[in-house]
């Protein structure tokens, strides 16, 4: 396929054009928020509105005090960052995949990590874990390393 060009015509560009160019797609990477604190307060606080009496759903004002909170609205805010620059359904996209879903497990009165604070911040544990036995997992790092759980 040839170029979209005719074979009388030449392309031109000058270097300004170019350098106009790369800073623009440049830009498309750069962050409006500095950090998720900022994308909270400045943007998603306006986004939502305070929960209904009776809805049961529950928010705590010191969210980066809880650490799902914390890596969920971070991940909202980068997904934000991202999809903001698509006119079409950037917007669309991160209601539905990203903002939706994430606030309801952040919000949800049983199982959510803001469950205890509607009263106010609760802290709440990790967790329960129990140590493996040694040797059940290997080093998935090192090169070769074998899979215990696969079939042979």
């Amino acid at each position: 396929m040839g170029s979209p060009l005719h074979d009388d015509e030449e392309r031109d560009e000058s270097a300004e054009d170019i350098r106009r160019d790369e800073e623009d797609a440049a830009r498309l990477g750069e962050l409006f928020y500095p950090h998720v604190a900022a994308f909270v307060n400045d943007r998603l606080v306006h986004l939502l509105t305070t929960t209904a009496l009776g809805s049961g759903r529950v928010w705590c004002p010191e969210w980066y005090r809880h650490a799902e909170a914390l890596s969920r609205l971070d991940s909202v805010w980068r997904a934000w960052e991202a999809l903001r620059h698509d006119a079409g359904l950037g917007m669309s996209n991160w209601w539905t995949h990203h903002l939706d879903p994430n606030m309801r497990a952040l919000t949800d009165p049983d199982t959510g990590p803001f469950s205890r604070c509607a009263e106010g911040h609760q802290s709440s544990g990790p967790l329960p874990v129990i140590d493996p036995p040694e040797g059940i997992f290997m080093d998935q790092r090192r090169p070769g390393s074998v899979n215990p759980f696969l079939l042979d």
